[in-house]
Protein backbone atom coordinates (compact mmCIF):
# COMPACT_ATOMS: atom_id res chain seq x y z
CA UNK A 1 0.00 0.00 0.00
CA UNK A 2 1.43 3.57 -0.96
CA UNK A 3 2.04 5.39 1.93
CA UNK A 4 4.69 8.57 2.54
CA UNK A 5 6.63 10.36 5.14
CA UNK A 6 7.47 13.94 6.27
CA UNK A 7 10.45 14.38 8.15
CA UNK A 8 11.89 17.98 9.80
CA UNK A 9 15.17 18.56 8.34
CA UNK A 10 18.09 20.85 9.54
CA UNK A 11 20.32 22.07 6.85
CA UNK A 12 23.43 24.37 7.73
CA UNK A 13 23.30 28.37 6.83
CA UNK A 14 25.25 27.46 3.59
CA UNK A 15 23.11 24.39 2.77
CA UNK A 16 20.07 26.38 3.14
CA UNK A 17 21.48 29.09 0.60
CA UNK A 18 21.96 26.35 -2.01
CA UNK A 19 18.42 24.72 -1.12
CA UNK A 20 16.91 28.09 -1.76
CA UNK A 21 19.20 28.28 -5.41
CA UNK A 22 17.52 25.37 -6.10
CA UNK A 23 14.08 26.07 -5.37
CA UNK A 24 14.33 29.39 -6.89
CA UNK A 25 15.70 28.16 -10.43
CA UNK A 26 13.22 25.27 -10.37
CA UNK A 27 10.54 27.76 -10.19
CA UNK A 28 11.80 29.90 -12.75
CA UNK A 29 11.77 26.88 -15.30
CA UNK A 30 8.50 26.31 -14.30
CA UNK A 31 7.22 29.56 -14.57
CA UNK A 32 8.86 30.06 -17.73
CA UNK A 33 6.89 27.60 -19.27
CA UNK A 34 3.68 28.34 -18.20
CA UNK A 35 4.35 32.20 -19.84
CA UNK A 36 5.73 30.36 -22.67
CA UNK A 37 2.35 28.36 -23.62
CA UNK A 38 0.48 31.77 -22.89
CA UNK A 39 2.39 33.40 -25.35
CA UNK A 40 2.01 31.26 -27.97
CA UNK A 41 -1.42 30.85 -27.00
CA UNK A 42 -2.14 34.33 -27.30
CA UNK A 43 -0.35 34.37 -31.05
CA UNK A 44 -2.68 31.71 -31.88
CA UNK A 45 -5.49 33.58 -31.69
CA UNK A 46 -4.14 36.79 -32.49
CA UNK A 47 -2.28 35.56 -36.00
CA UNK A 48 -3.84 33.96 -38.70
CA UNK A 49 -0.63 32.32 -39.71
CA UNK A 50 -0.48 30.41 -36.28
CA UNK A 51 -3.89 29.48 -36.24
CA UNK A 52 -4.43 26.13 -34.29
CA UNK A 53 -0.17 25.70 -33.51
CA UNK A 54 0.98 25.95 -29.82
CA UNK A 55 3.47 25.69 -27.93
CA UNK A 56 5.12 21.81 -27.79
CA UNK A 57 4.10 19.92 -24.71
CA UNK A 58 7.34 18.78 -23.85
CA UNK A 59 10.45 18.91 -21.50
CA UNK A 60 13.01 21.09 -22.86
CA UNK A 61 14.16 23.59 -20.69
CA UNK A 62 17.58 24.55 -22.93
CA UNK A 63 15.51 27.71 -24.38
CA UNK A 64 15.42 29.54 -20.83
CA UNK A 65 19.10 29.46 -20.42
CA UNK A 66 21.51 32.11 -22.22
CA UNK A 67 23.19 35.28 -21.26
CA UNK A 68 20.83 36.86 -18.95
CA UNK A 69 20.37 33.18 -17.31
CA UNK A 70 23.54 32.46 -17.01
CA UNK A 71 22.85 31.60 -13.35
CA UNK A 72 20.93 28.63 -14.14
CA UNK A 73 23.70 26.77 -14.92
CA UNK A 74 24.84 26.63 -11.50
CA UNK A 75 22.72 24.26 -10.11
CA UNK A 76 22.59 20.57 -11.63
CA UNK A 77 20.69 20.36 -14.46
CA UNK A 78 18.26 17.89 -13.25
CA UNK A 79 16.77 20.38 -11.23
CA UNK A 80 16.40 22.12 -13.81
CA UNK A 81 14.47 19.20 -15.97
CA UNK A 82 12.59 18.42 -12.81
CA UNK A 83 10.52 22.00 -13.04
CA UNK A 84 9.49 21.28 -16.55
CA UNK A 85 8.41 17.68 -15.50
CA UNK A 86 6.53 19.52 -12.94
CA UNK A 87 4.48 21.94 -16.17
CA UNK A 88 4.15 18.98 -18.14
CA UNK A 89 2.28 16.74 -15.08
CA UNK A 90 0.42 19.52 -14.14
CA UNK A 91 -0.88 19.85 -18.16
CA UNK A 92 -1.40 16.59 -18.14
CA UNK A 93 -3.73 16.96 -14.96
CA UNK A 94 -5.73 19.31 -17.43
CA UNK A 95 -6.26 17.11 -20.27
CA UNK A 96 -7.51 15.23 -18.24
CA UNK A 97 -10.01 17.32 -16.60
CA UNK A 98 -8.31 16.68 -13.32
CA UNK A 99 -7.40 20.27 -13.03
CA UNK A 100 -6.77 23.98 -14.74
CA UNK A 101 -3.51 25.23 -16.45
CA UNK A 102 -1.05 25.38 -15.31
CA UNK A 103 -0.17 28.91 -13.42
CA UNK A 104 2.53 30.84 -12.10
CA UNK A 105 4.03 29.69 -9.01
CA UNK A 106 4.87 32.50 -5.99
CA UNK A 107 7.78 33.24 -3.85
CA UNK A 108 5.82 34.53 -0.85
CA UNK A 109 3.89 30.97 0.21
CA UNK A 110 5.19 27.54 1.39
CA UNK A 111 8.55 26.80 -1.48
CA UNK A 112 9.87 23.02 -2.40
CA UNK A 113 12.04 21.66 -4.78
CA UNK A 114 11.09 18.10 -6.60
CA UNK A 115 15.05 15.83 -6.17
CA UNK A 116 15.13 12.71 -8.05
CA UNK A 117 17.48 10.19 -6.98
CA UNK A 118 20.12 11.18 -9.34
CA UNK A 119 20.91 14.09 -6.46
CA UNK A 120 20.20 12.30 -2.97
CA UNK A 121 21.03 9.30 -0.90
CA UNK A 122 20.07 8.04 2.09
CA UNK A 123 22.48 5.86 4.24
CA UNK A 124 22.05 3.91 7.66
CA UNK A 125 24.64 4.51 9.98
CA UNK A 126 25.22 2.08 12.80
CA UNK A 127 26.67 2.85 16.33
CA UNK A 128 29.30 0.57 17.31
CA UNK A 129 28.67 1.56 20.70
CA UNK A 130 24.63 1.73 21.62
CA UNK A 131 23.89 0.22 18.18
CA UNK A 132 21.28 2.75 17.48
CA UNK A 133 20.31 3.14 13.85
CA UNK A 134 21.78 6.52 12.69
CA UNK A 135 19.85 7.82 8.81
CA UNK A 136 22.13 10.20 6.78
CA UNK A 137 20.40 12.10 3.82
CA UNK A 138 23.28 13.50 1.32
CA UNK A 139 22.74 15.50 -1.50
CA UNK A 140 23.85 16.92 -4.48
CA UNK A 141 26.45 15.73 -7.12
CA UNK A 142 30.62 15.42 -7.38
CA UNK A 143 29.90 19.14 -9.71
CA UNK A 144 27.46 20.61 -7.38
CA UNK A 145 27.59 19.36 -3.79
CA UNK A 146 25.50 19.86 -0.77
CA UNK A 147 26.33 17.17 1.68
CA UNK A 148 24.87 15.61 4.80
CA UNK A 149 22.00 17.26 5.93
CA UNK A 150 20.44 16.48 9.31
CA UNK A 151 17.47 15.30 9.46
CA UNK A 152 14.66 13.81 12.45
CA UNK A 153 13.56 10.05 11.75
CA UNK A 154 9.98 9.63 13.18
CA UNK A 155 8.91 6.31 12.24
CA UNK A 156 10.03 3.58 9.90
CA UNK A 157 10.46 4.48 6.10
CA UNK A 158 12.02 2.79 2.43
CA UNK A 159 14.02 4.80 0.29
CA UNK A 160 11.50 6.42 -2.25
CA UNK A 161 11.98 7.16 -5.74
CA UNK A 162 11.84 11.13 -5.31
CA UNK A 163 11.62 13.68 -2.46
CA UNK A 164 10.59 16.98 -1.80
CA UNK A 165 12.25 19.54 0.27
CA UNK A 166 10.33 22.17 1.65
CA UNK A 167 10.67 25.45 3.67
CA UNK A 168 7.16 26.95 5.88
CA UNK A 169 8.11 29.63 7.49
CA UNK A 170 11.34 29.06 8.20
CA UNK A 171 11.29 25.27 9.01
CA UNK A 172 12.33 22.55 6.36
CA UNK A 173 10.90 19.14 5.81
CA UNK A 174 11.77 16.37 3.80
CA UNK A 175 9.30 14.15 2.19
CA UNK A 176 8.50 11.06 -0.25
CA UNK A 177 6.22 8.13 -0.36
CA UNK A 178 7.03 4.79 -0.93
CA UNK A 179 5.43 0.97 -0.56
CA UNK A 180 5.51 -0.88 2.05
CA UNK A 181 4.06 -4.09 1.23
CA UNK A 182 0.98 -4.05 2.85
CA UNK A 183 -2.39 -5.07 1.54
CA UNK A 184 -5.86 -4.10 2.31
CA UNK A 185 -9.17 -4.09 0.82
CA UNK A 186 -10.49 -1.85 -1.40
CA UNK A 187 -13.41 0.32 -0.43
CA UNK A 188 -15.76 -0.92 -2.53
CA UNK A 189 -14.65 -4.87 -1.29
CA UNK A 190 -15.53 -3.09 2.12
CA UNK A 191 -18.74 -1.82 1.44
CA UNK A 192 -19.73 -4.92 0.01
CA UNK A 193 -18.87 -6.93 3.03
CA UNK A 194 -20.20 -4.54 4.97
CA UNK A 195 -23.69 -4.67 3.13
CA UNK A 196 -24.22 -8.58 4.70
CA UNK A 197 -24.57 -7.02 8.15
CA UNK A 198 -28.03 -6.97 9.62
CA UNK A 199 -29.23 -3.33 10.07
CA UNK A 200 -29.01 -3.44 14.16
CA UNK A 201 -25.26 -5.60 13.99
CA UNK A 202 -24.03 -2.83 11.31
CA UNK A 203 -25.78 0.15 13.15
CA UNK A 204 -24.21 -0.82 16.46
CA UNK A 205 -20.27 -0.64 15.32
CA UNK A 206 -21.39 2.35 13.11
CA UNK A 207 -20.48 6.39 14.41
CA UNK A 208 -21.71 9.10 12.95
CA UNK A 209 -19.80 12.71 13.28
CA UNK A 210 -21.62 15.78 13.25
CA UNK A 211 -19.52 18.48 12.36
CA UNK A 212 -19.90 22.35 14.14
CA UNK A 213 -18.49 25.60 14.92
CA UNK A 214 -18.98 25.79 18.26
CA UNK A 215 -17.68 21.87 18.71
CA UNK A 216 -15.31 20.73 15.78
CA UNK A 217 -16.83 17.03 15.78
CA UNK A 218 -19.11 15.16 17.81
CA UNK A 219 -20.06 11.41 17.63
CA UNK A 220 -23.21 9.44 17.79
CA UNK A 221 -21.39 7.69 20.44
CA UNK A 222 -21.10 10.93 22.33
CA UNK A 223 -17.59 12.14 22.31
CA UNK A 224 -17.43 15.37 21.87
CA UNK A 225 -13.78 16.76 20.07
CA UNK A 226 -12.93 20.11 20.55
CA UNK A 227 -9.67 22.05 21.10
CA UNK A 228 -8.00 22.67 24.71
CA UNK A 229 -8.34 26.11 26.67
CA UNK A 230 -4.89 26.50 26.21
CA UNK A 231 -5.03 26.18 22.39
CA UNK A 232 -8.01 28.08 22.19
CA UNK A 233 -6.01 31.42 24.14
CA UNK A 234 -3.36 30.95 22.19
CA UNK A 235 -5.31 31.13 19.14
CA UNK A 236 -6.33 34.38 19.97
CA UNK A 237 -3.19 35.98 21.18
CA UNK A 238 -1.94 34.37 17.64
CA UNK A 239 -4.47 36.59 15.62
CA UNK A 240 -3.90 39.41 17.15
CA UNK A 241 -0.52 39.45 16.36
CA UNK A 242 -1.27 38.90 12.81
CA UNK A 243 -3.21 41.65 12.86
CA UNK A 244 -0.73 44.23 14.42
CA UNK A 245 2.27 42.61 12.22
CA UNK A 246 -0.17 43.00 9.36
CA UNK A 247 -0.58 46.66 9.73
CA UNK A 248 3.07 46.64 10.03
CA UNK A 249 3.54 44.78 6.99
CA UNK A 250 1.50 47.03 5.10
CA UNK A 251 3.02 50.24 5.80
CA UNK A 252 6.56 48.75 5.35
CA UNK A 253 8.47 49.96 2.26
CA UNK A 254 8.70 47.69 -1.35
CA UNK A 255 11.65 45.65 -0.61
CA UNK A 256 12.91 47.16 2.58
CA UNK A 257 14.38 44.46 5.34
CA UNK A 258 11.24 45.66 7.25
CA UNK A 259 8.99 44.43 4.90
CA UNK A 260 10.67 41.35 4.61
CA UNK A 261 10.75 41.06 8.77
CA UNK A 262 6.86 41.47 8.94
CA UNK A 263 6.24 39.04 6.15
CA UNK A 264 8.07 36.18 8.00
CA UNK A 265 6.55 37.08 10.92
CA UNK A 266 2.83 36.83 9.64
CA UNK A 267 4.14 33.22 8.00
CA UNK A 268 5.46 32.18 11.43
CA UNK A 269 1.95 33.16 13.36
CA UNK A 270 -0.23 31.69 10.75
CA UNK A 271 1.95 28.15 11.15
CA UNK A 272 1.02 27.86 14.13
CA UNK A 273 -2.64 27.86 13.97
CA UNK A 274 -1.67 25.30 10.88
CA UNK A 275 -0.25 22.78 12.80
CA UNK A 276 -2.71 22.76 15.68
CA UNK A 277 -5.36 22.68 13.30
CA UNK A 278 -3.23 19.62 11.85
CA UNK A 279 -2.32 17.75 14.79
CA UNK A 280 -6.33 18.23 15.94
CA UNK A 281 -7.48 16.39 12.61
CA UNK A 282 -4.80 13.51 13.43
CA UNK A 283 -5.76 12.85 17.04
CA UNK A 284 -9.51 13.21 16.27
CA UNK A 285 -9.47 10.62 13.16
CA UNK A 286 -7.26 8.25 15.17
CA UNK A 287 -10.01 7.98 18.11
CA UNK A 288 -12.42 7.28 15.53
CA UNK A 289 -10.43 4.19 13.20
CA UNK A 290 -8.68 3.01 16.47
CA UNK A 291 -11.89 1.42 18.20
CA UNK A 292 -11.92 -1.75 17.66
CA UNK A 293 -15.63 -1.69 17.43
CA UNK A 294 -16.26 0.53 14.89
CA UNK A 295 -16.04 -0.78 11.36
CA UNK A 296 -18.38 2.48 10.09
CA UNK A 297 -17.40 5.79 10.07
CA UNK A 298 -20.23 8.30 8.66
CA UNK A 299 -19.78 12.41 7.64
CA UNK A 300 -22.37 14.40 6.88
CA UNK A 301 -20.99 15.27 3.16
CA UNK A 302 -20.36 19.13 3.90
CA UNK A 303 -19.31 21.72 0.81
CA UNK A 304 -16.51 23.79 3.14
CA UNK A 305 -15.12 25.63 0.40
CA UNK A 306 -18.66 26.40 -0.82
CA UNK A 307 -19.82 27.14 2.54
CA UNK A 308 -16.88 30.04 2.77
CA UNK A 309 -17.27 32.09 0.10
CA UNK A 310 -17.30 35.46 0.57
CA UNK A 311 -21.18 37.21 0.81
CA UNK A 312 -21.78 39.06 -2.52
CA UNK A 313 -22.14 42.58 -2.87
CA UNK A 314 -26.12 44.05 -2.26
CA UNK A 315 -27.41 47.06 -4.07
CA UNK A 316 -30.51 48.74 -3.11
CA UNK A 317 -33.26 50.18 -5.74
CA UNK A 318 -31.52 53.06 -6.49
CA UNK A 319 -28.15 51.06 -7.45
CA UNK A 320 -26.55 52.22 -4.35
CA UNK A 321 -24.66 49.45 -2.09
CA UNK A 322 -26.07 48.65 1.42
CA UNK A 323 -24.88 46.13 4.35
CA UNK A 324 -24.91 42.67 3.34
CA UNK A 325 -23.29 41.03 6.26
CA UNK A 326 -20.19 40.67 5.16
CA UNK A 327 -18.55 41.28 8.07
CA UNK A 328 -20.34 38.32 10.04
CA UNK A 329 -19.96 36.08 7.09
CA UNK A 330 -16.16 36.67 7.28
CA UNK A 331 -16.38 35.75 10.96
CA UNK A 332 -18.47 32.19 10.42
CA UNK A 333 -15.89 31.34 7.22
CA UNK A 334 -13.03 31.89 9.68
CA UNK A 335 -14.80 30.10 12.41
CA UNK A 336 -15.58 27.03 10.06
CA UNK A 337 -11.56 26.54 8.76
CA UNK A 338 -10.36 26.72 12.32
CA UNK A 339 -12.71 23.74 13.08
CA UNK A 340 -10.46 21.52 10.59
CA UNK A 341 -13.75 19.71 9.04
CA UNK A 342 -11.82 18.73 5.63
CA UNK A 343 -8.84 17.67 6.89
CA UNK A 344 -10.50 15.17 9.67
CA UNK A 345 -12.57 13.57 6.87
CA UNK A 346 -9.64 13.39 5.38
CA UNK A 347 -7.69 11.80 7.62
CA UNK A 348 -10.07 9.73 9.02
CA UNK A 349 -10.50 8.50 5.30
CA UNK A 350 -7.24 6.78 4.38
CA UNK A 351 -7.02 5.80 7.76
CA UNK A 352 -9.65 3.67 7.79
CA UNK A 353 -9.03 2.13 4.76
CA UNK A 354 -5.56 0.73 6.04
CA UNK A 355 -7.38 -0.62 8.60
CA UNK A 356 -9.92 -2.25 6.77
CA UNK A 357 -12.95 -0.08 8.05
CA UNK A 358 -15.24 2.29 5.39
CA UNK A 359 -15.50 5.56 6.04
CA UNK A 360 -17.97 7.37 3.49
CA UNK A 361 -20.18 10.91 3.55
CA UNK A 362 -24.09 11.07 3.17
CA UNK A 363 -26.00 14.07 2.02
CA UNK A 364 -26.16 16.95 5.02
CA UNK A 365 -29.86 17.88 4.26
CA UNK A 366 -31.95 18.44 7.71
CA UNK A 367 -29.60 16.41 10.01
CA UNK A 368 -29.71 19.10 12.24
CA UNK A 369 -33.53 18.96 12.18
CA UNK A 370 -34.39 14.92 12.07
CA UNK A 371 -35.22 12.83 15.16
CA UNK A 372 -32.83 10.27 15.64
CA UNK A 373 -35.70 8.13 17.24
CA UNK A 374 -38.57 8.75 14.59
CA UNK A 375 -37.72 10.24 12.10
CA UNK A 376 -39.64 13.69 12.38
CA UNK A 377 -38.04 16.30 10.35
CA UNK A 378 -39.30 20.31 11.41
CA UNK A 379 -37.19 23.19 12.13
CA UNK A 380 -39.07 23.62 15.67
CA UNK A 381 -37.29 20.67 16.72
CA UNK A 382 -34.48 22.92 17.24
CA UNK A 383 -35.60 25.30 19.84
CA UNK A 384 -32.40 26.66 20.47
CA UNK A 385 -28.59 26.06 18.70
CA UNK A 386 -27.69 23.19 21.67
CA UNK A 387 -30.76 21.63 22.57
CA UNK A 388 -33.05 19.30 20.19
CA UNK A 389 -36.49 18.43 21.38
CA UNK A 390 -38.80 16.54 18.72
CA UNK A 391 -42.30 17.92 18.32
CA UNK A 392 -43.94 14.53 17.41
CA UNK A 393 -42.50 11.73 20.18
CA UNK A 394 -40.74 14.35 22.35
CA UNK A 395 -37.66 12.92 22.32
CA UNK A 396 -34.59 15.37 23.58
CA UNK A 397 -31.06 15.47 23.23
CA UNK A 398 -28.00 17.70 22.55
CA UNK A 399 -28.64 18.95 18.59
CA UNK A 400 -24.71 17.47 18.15
CA UNK A 401 -25.53 14.53 19.17
CA UNK A 402 -28.90 13.49 17.65
CA UNK A 403 -27.28 15.02 14.65
CA UNK A 404 -24.58 12.32 14.65
CA UNK A 405 -26.78 9.76 15.49
CA UNK A 406 -28.66 10.81 12.38
CA UNK A 407 -25.80 10.72 10.36
CA UNK A 408 -24.91 7.24 11.11
CA UNK A 409 -28.51 6.09 10.63
CA UNK A 410 -28.05 7.46 6.92
CA UNK A 411 -24.66 5.99 6.40
CA UNK A 412 -26.09 2.20 7.35
CA UNK A 413 -28.99 2.71 5.42
CA UNK A 414 -27.13 3.77 2.23
CA UNK A 415 -24.51 0.99 2.68
CA UNK A 416 -27.37 -1.74 3.16
CA UNK A 417 -28.99 -0.85 -0.03
CA UNK A 418 -25.95 -2.46 -1.94
CA UNK A 419 -26.08 0.15 -4.47
CA UNK A 420 -23.38 2.79 -2.52
CA UNK A 421 -20.57 3.29 -4.90
CA UNK A 422 -17.81 5.29 -4.27
CA UNK A 423 -17.36 8.24 -5.94
CA UNK A 424 -14.47 8.73 -8.80
CA UNK A 425 -12.31 10.61 -7.11
CA UNK A 426 -8.98 13.06 -8.72
CA UNK A 427 -5.82 10.93 -9.37
CA UNK A 428 -2.50 12.59 -9.44
CA UNK A 429 -0.52 10.91 -12.21
CA UNK A 430 2.23 8.64 -11.51
CA UNK A 431 5.63 9.60 -12.66
CA UNK A 432 7.77 6.51 -14.27
CA UNK A 433 11.27 7.08 -14.97
CA UNK A 434 10.79 6.95 -18.60
CA UNK A 435 8.90 10.36 -19.01
CA UNK A 436 11.37 12.38 -16.74
CA UNK A 437 13.72 13.67 -20.46
CA UNK A 438 16.79 14.43 -21.23
CA UNK A 439 19.17 15.84 -19.14
CA UNK A 440 20.33 19.54 -19.90
CA UNK A 441 23.60 18.49 -22.24
CA UNK A 442 21.05 15.53 -24.26
CA UNK A 443 18.58 18.63 -24.97
CA UNK A 444 18.56 20.47 -28.35
CA UNK A 445 16.61 23.35 -29.56
CA UNK A 446 14.50 22.12 -31.88
CA UNK A 447 12.85 23.61 -34.98
CA UNK A 448 8.94 24.15 -34.51
CA UNK A 449 6.47 25.29 -36.99
CA UNK A 450 5.98 29.04 -35.46
CA UNK A 451 7.70 31.21 -36.85
CA UNK A 452 8.24 33.63 -34.11
CA UNK A 453 11.77 35.60 -33.25
CA UNK A 454 11.76 33.91 -29.27
CA UNK A 455 15.06 35.62 -28.31
CA UNK A 456 13.16 39.34 -29.16
CA UNK A 457 10.24 37.94 -27.46
CA UNK A 458 11.46 37.14 -24.61
CA UNK A 459 13.92 40.68 -24.82
CA UNK A 460 10.72 42.70 -24.89
CA UNK A 461 9.26 40.83 -22.11
CA UNK A 462 5.98 38.87 -23.91
CA UNK A 463 7.40 35.89 -22.21
CA UNK A 464 8.22 36.16 -18.77
CA UNK A 465 9.11 32.91 -16.91
CA UNK A 466 -9.08 22.56 3.70
CA UNK A 467 -22.61 21.30 24.93
CA UNK A 468 -21.23 18.17 26.44
CA UNK A 469 -18.10 17.54 28.09
CA UNK A 470 -15.34 17.52 25.47
CA UNK A 471 -12.33 15.70 25.01
CA UNK A 472 -9.51 18.24 24.28
CA UNK A 473 -6.77 16.88 22.03
CA UNK A 474 -3.31 18.72 23.25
Amino acid sequence: MKTGFRFRCYPSAAQEQTLLRWIGCQRFVYNAKVREDRYFRAFARQSLQHVGQFAPQDQQYAQFIGEDTAWLREVPSVVLRNGAVRWKQAYGRFFKKLAGRPTLQRKPCAQSVWVTSELFQFDAVTDAATGAVQHRLILGTKKFPVGEVAFKVSGSFKVPASIHLTVEAGRWFVSGSFDDGATAPTFQETADWLAKFERQELLERAVGVDRGVAIPAMASTGHAFDFSDAQKRRTEKKAAAIRRWQRKLSRSAKGGANLRKAARRVEALHQYSKNMRRDFAHQTSHVLVSDPSTLLIVFEDLGVQRMTRRARPKQDEHGRHVRNGAAAKSGLNAAILRSAWGQTREFSTYKALRAGKLCLCVPAQHTSQECAACGHIHPDNRPSQAAFVCQRCGHQDNADHNAGRVIAHRGVDRVLSGQYKDKDRKRTMRLRQKSLGPERSEVTPTETTVSLDYSNAVQHGSVKWETPATTPCV
